[in-house]
């Protein structure tokens, strides 16, 4: 007997990293005078309606803060579970924290509204034959102050065979093939589609078959349904780039339905086996997709199982987050008809745990990418004997943005309760978010500590190169002053008052002390000129905003 999924519901998640840099290039009216975020909603508000057949026919991004905090209302509760620091921080809220002392939340969170007249539908086909179409419940977008993005494609479907469920999860996260091979063999979708239905028919609005698919730059070809969901940045210009591989995070809920397993199936080793597909994302199969007892011993780290004896399991990998339960049912006083208990846990804070991890875990990945940018351009540099004034900014502007997110948004705990606190610990380690934060670290204090070598040993030629000259001008300072004296007698007559037999002398001593003060003045002006880059930003006066880092230029962090 197949289980079947009573409900199956997926937010396929896809990190992305905006190039600043590049935006601010092609887009920079929209900035003019503000930091990024305050620029977000413009930027996404610029593009015409035509020019995109997801703004057409499906709806633009639209701000989606949180208006109101009443006890009933989806804020409160999906905001009175965490921390007070993590509200203020992690929360686009409007209304709240507007006074004068406290700046907003550096998040901007958007949705398209989908209705239930236009229904939107997300379809994949492989090359074997198999496929399936889910209606699409909700479409998010959240962009954070750092340049890191997420985007959440929602998606659900009820009553259908295990089977059908985990092909779903596996091929509808896939947004650019890893070869030709996978297309062949159907490990990839041949084809993904997003189409409207309304009372007058079916219209297709997003169509990507992989054909053809070759890199852009150092890009994957990255499925239309995401760029074309992302229609207000520019992919083949870079304005950014997939954080992780060619598969979305799976973030999944599916409840199996009671009646179409033997009594106390959620006992059997046969349930976690169906529990083991889902978390490692594989297609159906009667015992483990690896070693039994290898993944045994890995699932001991990865899923949580306090309320395993009502058949409810928790899993967490770095490329999954999945939920699992048997039936729906009465919550001890968690009353069903209040709407089912997992299933709402699933769909607010455990969603919003679920967004916070992988925002570290992005963010971490685009560190170690900037760094190696960084410290490629320091080679560079270090090549030529010098550093230039424009990546000594740069490198700073990667230390503070590092010091932003360390200080400013990283916790290790969201929430008090037991439970929440234990599935953000899990995914932490799934995603391996604190070895990563502290090699990201050590890496940047590296280049801290050759920056402060560098400067250092500026310093002291800086330093020498001043004893030099006060040396030699302070001689010459000397010998003028020494002919500057008024010495009377014999030395007044040789030197100022000479006699035709003393003429030499007198001239003698004006050529040797013009030459000594021409040679003070000539190796002062070389010395400077030589070190011209030393002084320049010292004559200037200003201090240039760090332009931070990016993959082609500079990601700007400051205002435009």
């Amino acid at each position: 007997m197949e289980p079947v999924i009573q409900h199956l519901h997926t937010h396929f998640l896809f990190a992305f990293a905006v190039d600043r840099s590049e935006v601010l290039e092609h887009h920079g009216p929209v900035w003019h005078g503000r930091y990024w975020i305050d620029g977000l909603d413009d930027w996404i508000n610029a593009h015409h309606v035509q020019d995109s057949p997801v703004a057409t026919h499906i709806g633009r991004w639209q701000r989606a803060s949180y208006t109101q905090f009443d006890l009933e209302s989806p804020a409160y509760q999906d905001m009175i579970f965490f921390h007070p620091f993590v509200r203020r921080i992690f929360f686009d809220t409007a209304g709240v924290g507007a006074s004068d002392n406290e700046v907003e939340a550096l998040l901007r969170c958007y949705h398209i509204p989908l209705s239930d007249k236009n229904k939107l539908f997300f379809s994949a086909e492989d090359s074997r034959g198999r496929e399936a179409e889910l209606e699409v419940t909700d479409l998010r977008l959240f962009l954070f102050a750092n340049g890191i993005g997420i985007l959440a494609i929602g998606v659900e479907a009820f009553d259908l065979p295990a089977e059908q469920a985990l092909w779903i999860n596996e091929m509808m996260r896939k947004v650019y093939p890893s070869s030709g091979r996978q297309l062949r063999e159907g490990r990839s979708p041949s084809r993904v589609a997003l189409s409207v239905e309304t009372a007058y028919g079916r219209t297709q609005v997003i169509e990507s078959t992989f054909e053809g698919s070759a890199m852009i730059g150092f890009l994957p070809p990255v499925s239309s349904l995401v760029t074309s969901l992302l229609y207000f940045a520019d992919y083949r210009r870079s304005e950014y780039e997939p954080v992780l591989d060619e598969r979305m995070i799976v973030y999944s809920y599916l409840a199996v339905d009671p009646k179409s397993v033997p009594e106390n199936y959620h006992k059997t080793e046969e349930y976690d086996v169906l529990f083991s597909r889902a978390l490692y994302v594989d297609h159906a199969g009667d015992d483990y997709r690896y070693a039994r007892g290898f993944t045994k011993r890995l699932m001991e780290h990865q899923v949580y199982r306090r309320w395993s004896h009502q058949g409810t399991l928790y899993g967490f990998t770095s490329y999954s987050n999945v939920t699992m339960c048997f039936g729906t049912f009465d919550c001890d006083d968690h009353q069903l008809s209040e709407g089912f208990l997992i299933h709402r846990m699933f769909d607010s804070r455990y969603y919003l745990m679920a967004i916070i991890a992988l925002f570290y875990r992005a963010t971490l990945l685009d560190f170690s990418e900037s760094v190696a940018l960084v410290s490629r351009r320091l080679y560079v540099d270090f090549q030529d004997g010098r550093l230039s004034d424009l990546n000594i900014l740069r490198t700073n502007g990667l230390r503070y943005e590092f010091l932003v997110f360390s200080n400013y948004w990283h916790f290790d705990e969201l929430a008090n309760k037991d439970e929440e606190s234990e599935h953000f610990r899990m995914l932490s380690g799934a995603y391996d978010i604190t070895s990563m934060k502290v090699e990201v670290e050590r890496e940047i204090d590296k280049l801290n500590s050759s920056l402060t070598e560098y400067y250092t040993a500026r310093n002291t030629l800086a330093v020498n190169r001043l004893a030099f000259v006060s040396t030699i001008l302070g001689a010459g300072a000397v010998v003028t002053g020494f002919f500057g004296m008024n010495f009377a007698h014999v030395f007044e007559k040789i030197f100022f008052q000479p006699m035709p037999d003393t003429l030499w002398i007198h001239w003698a001593a004006i050529m040797a002390v013009g030459g000594f003060c021409l040679f003070a003045l000539g190796i002062t002006l070389f010395l400077f000129a030589r070190n011209w880059q030393d002084y320049k930003s010292v004559l200037r006066g200003g201090q240039e905003v760090a332009p931070g880092v990016s993959r082609k230029l500079g990601r700007n962090s400051g205002k435009s």
